[in-house]
């Protein structure tokens, strides 16, 4: 998981307006929290998690239920959060998952609530989770090539990932989209994978591989480009540029044969977004990052064990925020990857 430069106390204020928002210096405000609430999985992905696993966390440094909840309200109530998802490793690892929603959604009831998921066992938790107050759900899936998924994940699990979507959508978790990382040994797949989700009325997005694996086999040189996908797709399906309804959206959307279906592109390398970036990002030990690719934490875990009050928690997290950088130089010269994977940072 490596050994992020964690600080205490409170991050520099300096030259920050007076605005209760989650402003940083380049204008942008975030809006937007992903809260990590394991570091388990239950797949291996090769470009997320090493083959044995992520070392695991102690389960007294994990956040407890009600420490999510006081963190979450707070972001919304007093930091101008408007949207939460929930990540892991994969969040259905946590048995009490729907306490996690269902106290959010008791004191946020007008405030979207998401999570990113794998799908292994949805079908089972689907329909408590949307009780709960769960709206909608990500599932990650990037191939429907059964021994390619088992190769890619190191599981033979894509049956029970194909039923948690199916069972999703069937409690109404909706809109239903399916994220999918490009990967040079499933490109050939990308039309049949998107022909799969047209079927199944899913949105699918591909995602740009991010050098955030674990073994650190991540090559500028060997990725696949949002380019080359458009080639593939193309080669079966009618793609009209659609650009994104929501400036800070991360997918470009191409309508598929006229429409009104979609796919996405999420070009996180070859067209960053960052300086229209609205996330802010709590990882499941309680460190609050910035930026996905920044090594910066400050641990409000401590800070709400030692008896910080919300003012003491919110000033925090606007100093945080505030000194965000601009963006995550991955073209640099000197780019340098951060210590965190992404199954250990939450995506």
């Amino acid at each position: 998981m490596g050994i992020p430069a964690v600080r205490s106390g409170r991050p520099s204020l300096d030259g920050r307006p007076d605005t209760p928002l989650l402003v940083d210096r380049f204008g942008r405000v975030a809006r937007d929290l992903r809260v990590s609430i394991t570091e388990k999985c239950s797949l291996r992905c090769t470009y997320c998690m090493p083959e044995e696993g992520l070392p695991p966390i102690p389960k007294d440094e994990l956040l407890t239920v009600d420490e999510i909840v006081r963190l979450v309200v707070l972001a919304v109530e007093q930091l101008g959060v408007r949207e939460v998802r929930f990540t892991g490793g994969e969040p259905l690892m946590r048995r009490d998952l729907e306490q996690i929603i269902g106290g959010c959604h008791e004191r946020l009831p007008g405030i979207p609530l998401a999570m990113t998921t794998n799908g292994v066992g949805l079908e089972h938790r689907a329909r408590g989770l949307a009780a709960a107050g769960l709206g909608r759900v990500n599932v990650s899936l990037d191939t429907v090539d059964r021994n390619g998924f088992a190769k890619l994940t190191r599981r033979d699990r894509l049956d029970s990932v194909l039923a948690g979507i199916r069972a999703a959508r069937a409690a109404g978790l909706a809109p239903l989209k399916v994220n999918a990382v490009l990967m040079r040994e499933t490109l050939s797949g990308a039309a049949d994978l998107l022909e799969w989700c047209l079927a199944e009325e899913c949105e699918l997005r591909f995602i740009e591989e991010m050098p955030l694996d674990a073994d650190h086999e991540w090559a500028r040189a060997n990725m696949v480009t949002a380019a080359e996908l458009l080639d593939v797709l193309g080669a079966r399906f009618t793609l009209t540029e659609a650009g994104r309804s929501d400036p800070s959206a991360p997918a470009e959307k191409w309508l598929v044969d006229g429409g009104p279906a979609t796919v996405g592109i999420i070009a996180t390398v070859t067209r960053k977004f960052c300086d229209t970036c609205d996330r802010t990002r709590l990882t499941a030990d309680g460190m609050l990052r910035s930026c996905l690719f920044s090594d910066q934490e400050f641990d409000l875990r401590q800070a709400i064990r030692s008896g910080a009050d919300d003012a003491e928690l919110a000033t925090i997290w606007r100093g945080a925020m505030w000194n965000k950088w601009a963006g995550h130089g991955i073209d640099a010269e000197d780019f340098v990857p951060p210590e965190r994977t992404m199954g250990a940072i939450g995506g």
